[in-house]
């Protein structure tokens, strides 16, 4: 039971947080979306993940992560857009 605890507190925290990673290694969260979800699909195909109370938390937290990165480019995209506005 205490394997599945650590696995639950892992699928709620990593997956959001390699798509705000991969978002800004790549600068664009799409990409780093699907980076993620390779990387679970990786997972899953070689058997860590084996419980739907598992998926159903990587699905939120990838949820979440990607959110958080969409709002975290936008942020940058309109940071950059008033830098090169000159101001009279």
């Amino acid at each position: 039971m205490e394997a599945l605890g650590t696995k639950l507190v892992l699928a709620l925290f990593l997956p959001g947080l390699l798509v705000l990673f991969f978002t800004r290694v790549t600068f664009h969260h799409i990409v780093g979306l699907i980076l993620t979800l390779a990387l679970i699909a990786a997972s899953v195909y070689a058997g860590y993940t084996h419980n739907w109370l598992l998926y159903a938390a990587d699905a939120l937290s990838l949820t979440v992560g990607f959110s958080l990165a969409s709002r975290m480019v936008k942020k940058a995209r309109g940071h950059d857009q008033s830098e090169k506005d000159p101001v009279e």
